[in-house]
């Protein structure tokens, strides 16, 4: 890859050279005018006489050029228009007694396996309303990739189509791709499925990002950010989404059992532009994006893997060492972080302590910023509950701050990289979202990875919009969910049982 610096000069190249004719026709204008001008305040302040009118013209014109070149060299602001989350019917609502009951008559987990999920899912956060593909809960399970990308045509297909309704933009207004599916890519691509269904523009620049896991949601914006910066005027359309159908592990390898408690039906697009005309109806403005690695470490890069167990069953398997490597990850994100977004006071806290502990030896314990001087609102990847508790603690956050997240689990299970959404959906759903309100997104993956994303409210969101995925049963939440909550198996029969 070109280092950054390298890319950023070629952005500036590009937007000089596309704005020449504007800045021959400015330098020239001032070359005429200035000197005129210059030489009256200059004989008012009595010095015209000892300056010559070509220097002036000079001083005039090299001032000129020095002010467009910081102008066309500051990045492009980055604007949220709208987003829409996806909303499964009530055909695909499964109950937790539901969700028990199928793993059992698909017939192919042994009893301990079947008690394991069942206390998994007590422990889990989820709620009785969470969403399957209709692959999933239908006699017998019917995994194949015909109704794998059934299920993901329909979430794409809705989220896409509403978000373009919501924001009135049309597909030939796109000027940038991109999606986002780490289990699950077909050929043609899913953007060439978006291309073909929506009859965008041949130019339309188009990436297909998949194995990027739960935080490819935030790369998919940091690459959206960054095409915008050199593909002036135009929108960017990130769908973000995952496969439910194909990647149901259907084996009795433990590690690889957990992923059937949490994982469910749901996806989101965003609609992204960097023309100034939206700013005044956008949501947000993209302030900043952070990108962590730790792929390099052998224990990160381990922990979470999709594999086949020994009887060749396909599954992703999370191992006991994925809260450690999160916990490191997420240091190591807001080291970058901190300084961008932190209020200098708490900066200079931080510092004190590294500077006792490194400098004078001092066995002082490392000062932990406070994040709510710097954001109103925290959207953490609902992976599930053991990293929404961890976080919580390490953060020192409240459980008003955890709502969004815990309810998010709670209502629509971990949906991935689009869970991110839901979270934001929440805050304005609730009516919560403020002008001037800072939004902290950050978001865990395999690799392993982990992106943070900061967005500035460019005004008051009113809550309960149509097509805000909470907006129907608003009032039901938020809810109690208590740290154990037991399966009434009793509770759900099936059809032919009833």
């Amino acid at each position: 890859m070109l280092p950054a610096a390298m890319v950023r000069a070629k952005t500036v190249c590009r937007r000089v050279i596309g704005h020449l004719p504007h800045l021959v026709a400015a330098a020239a204008l001032v070359v005429v005018v200035a000197p005129r001008l210059s030489q009256g305040l200059l004989r008012e302040l009595g010095v015209g006489e000892s300056v010559s009118a070509p220097a002036v013209a000079v001083a005039a014109w090299a001032a000129a050029v020095a002010a467009w070149a910081y102008a066309v060299s500051r990045p492009r602001p980055v604007y949220l228009v709208d987003l829409s989350g996806y909303r499964a019917g009530p055909a695909h609502e499964a109950s937790r007694a539901k969700t028990i009951a199928h793993f059992g008559r698909c017939g192919r987990f042994s009893d301990e396996s079947m008690a394991f999920q069942k206390r998994m899912l007590e422990r889990s956060g989820l709620g009785e309303k969470t969403h399957f593909p209709t692959s999933l809960i239908t006699v017998p399970v019917d995994m194949c990739l015909r109704t794998a990308l059934e299920e993901s045509h329909a979430v794409i297909f809705g989220v896409v189509d509403d978000v373009l309704r919501r924001t009135g933009v049309t597909p030939g207004d796109v000027g940038v791709l991109i999606f986002n599916s780490s289990l699950l890519s077909p050929t043609p691509s899913f953007t060439s499925l978006i291309v073909n269904r929506y009859g965008m523009r041949h130019d339309v620049v188009s990436h297909n990002l998949s194995g990027m896991g739960c935080s490819s949601g935030i790369i998919a914006i940091d690459l959206a950010k960054r095409l915008l910066q050199v593909h002036p005027d135009t929108y960017a359309l990130v769908v973000s989404t995952e496969n439910i159908t194909l990647n149901a592990y259907m084996g009795n390898n433990r590690p690889m059992l957990v992923t059937n408690t949490l994982f469910r039906v749901g996806g989101a697009a965003i609609l992204l532009s960097n023309r100034t005309a939206d700013r005044g109806r956008a949501k947000y403005q993209l302030i900043h994006t952070v990108r962590t690695h730790r792929g390099a470490h052998d224990q990160s890069f381990s922990c979470v893997t999709q594999e086949e167990d020994d009887t060749g069953c396909v599954g992703v398997s999370l191992s006991k060492e994925l809260m450690v490597v999160a916990g490191e990850a997420l240091r190591t994100n807001i080291t970058t972080l901190g300084p961008l977004a932190l209020p200098m006071s708490e900066q200079l806290r931080f510092l004190a302590t590294v500077v006792l502990n490194r400098v004078f030896r001092a066995k002082v314990r490392a000062y932990l910023p406070d994040f709510k001087l710097a954001f109103e609102h925290f959207c953490i990847h609902a992976g599930g509950r053991g990293v929404l508790d961890e976080l919580e603690r390490s953060l020192k956050l409240s459980a008003w701050h955890m709502e969004p997240s815990r309810m998010t689990l709670y209502r629509f299970g971990n949906t991935s990289s689009s869970s991110l959404w839901y979270e934001l959906a929440y805050c304005e759903a609730k009516g919560r979202i403020r002008k001037g309100d800072r939004v902290w997104q950050i978001a865990f993956g395999s690799g392993f990875k982990c992106n943070s994303a900061v967005w500035k409210a460019l005004r008051t969101v009113d809550g309960g919009e149509d097509g805000n995925p909470w907006t129907p049963e608003l009032d039901e939440f938020p809810v109690d969910v208590p740290k154990v909550s037991l399966i009434d198996e009793a509770s759900y029969k099936f059809p032919d049982q009833s």
